[in-house]
């Protein structure tokens, strides 16, 4: 691809990778260089505070995962999906297309000159966003390390990890499927430079074949 042709390449990049593993911060690292970031999280923050999707998810979950105030309480919310497969498809089709929407307008109202757009997705593989995408980064980091981040942040045990992981696709397969990687270990100030790599190598590449 020519300089010319890469210079207006704006590659949609999918973040995958480990509990723990520093998804966010590479996200972040992305969003410092300018590129527009989709925080599926707090897009999802703001559909569950939507009165009608409030109603679906109290139809699907139970009255036990809304909150004092009326709305919904994420950690039971967390709960119920983890407990019933059945639960989770329900919710994820209550949601995604609101979220998906969400993002897509974020993506339109980008200014001209950004280099990428990126989505910042828990189960960026688990519901096909990595058709959507021209890229997919994972994010390594040693278990060690996720294990201390998950406890000083989230108060979780390694017990709560793994069951957690469970629920997702191995990381074995997130690696096998992703198209680059990015390694966020004990060096936090060497992440900056190995985004600024990726996105050079992605954008080199041009756009997948659709």
């Amino acid at each position: 691809m020519s300089t010319s042709h890469a210079a207006r390449f704006q590659p949609v990049i999918g973040i995958v990778g480990g509990i723990g593993s520093g998804k966010s911060a590479v996200a972040r690292a992305f969003g410092a260089l300018g590129c527009e970031v989709a925080d599926s999280d707090g897009l999802a923050r703001r559909v569950l505070s939507e009165p009608d999707v409030i109603a679906r998810i109290t139809a699907i979950a139970g009255d036990d995962v809304v909150a004092t105030d009326g709305s919904i309480d994420r950690a039971a919310l967390a709960r119920a999906i983890f407990a019933s497969a059945d639960v989770r498809r329900a919710v994820e089709g209550a949601m995604h297309p609101r979220i998906e929407a969400l993002r897509r307008a974020q993506f339109a109202a980008a200014p001209a000159s950004t280099p990428a757009f990126v989505i910042d997705a828990p189960l960026l593989l688990e519901v096909g966003l990595d058709r959507e995408c021209d890229a997919v980064v994972f994010v390594d980091a040693p278990e060690s390390v996720r294990l201390e981040r998950v406890r000083r942040t989230r108060g979780w045990s390694p017990e709560e990890l793994f069951r957690r992981e469970a629920a997702q696709i191995p990381l074995v397969e997130k690696r096998r499927r992703a198209t680059d990687v990015v390694v966020n270990d004990s060096a936090p100030e060497q992440l900056g430079a190995r985004v600024v790599e990726v996105l050079a190598a992605i954008r080199s590449r041009g756009p997948r074949p659709r």
